[in-house]
């Protein structure tokens, strides 16, 4: 049995321009004390055809960690649209919310993520380049994808 439990994740600041920093207030519950750290990071997925443009965001280091729930807010700058292909930048995509121990990822939270242009003229005749400026980023959290993986606690 895992002994990190996602409680919850609150998607901060949501439907926000496509540059502004993601925000994710986490809530997780420890069943046993664990003497080394957790590592959650933030992870971009720029292609679904190609995981080379996958960018991790930030990630952090939380711990060690006591028996009891916890709560913290991580934060992280937006993806660099200069290494996303130009076809993928408007549209639908996934941002990954990920924590391991002992460098064993043991959750993973995925959520569709939704960047549109806020004015109708462009969204009915998208420019060839985007126009990161005119962008707005919505992450559909109200289902996220939650799998989880066995590891040697």
């Amino acid at each position: 049995m895992a002994k990190i439990q996602i409680v919850n994740v609150v998607v901060c600041e949501n439907p926000s321009p496509f540059s502004s920093n993601f925000q994710f207030q986490i809530t997780f519950e420890c069943t046993e004390e664990l003497n080394e750290d957790l590592e959650w990071k933030i992870i971009y997925v720029g292609s679904a055809e190609n995981d080379s443009y996958d960018q991790v965001l930030d990630s952090v280091w939380v711990g060690p960690v006591p028996v009891g729930t916890h709560t913290f807010l991580f934060e992280a700058k937006s993806p660099d649209p200069s290494q996303i292909p130009d076809e993928d930048v408007v549209g639908v995509t996934v941002v990954l919310l990920t924590c391991s121990y002992r460098d064993k990822e043991f959750v993973r939270v995925g959520y569709y993520v939704n960047n549109e242009y806020t004015e109708e003229e462009m969204k009915e005749n998208p420019p060839a380049r985007p126009v990161i400026e005119k962008l707005q980023r919505n992450i559909l959290h109200s289902k996220p994808r939650v799998t989880r993986f066995t590891i040697d606690w």
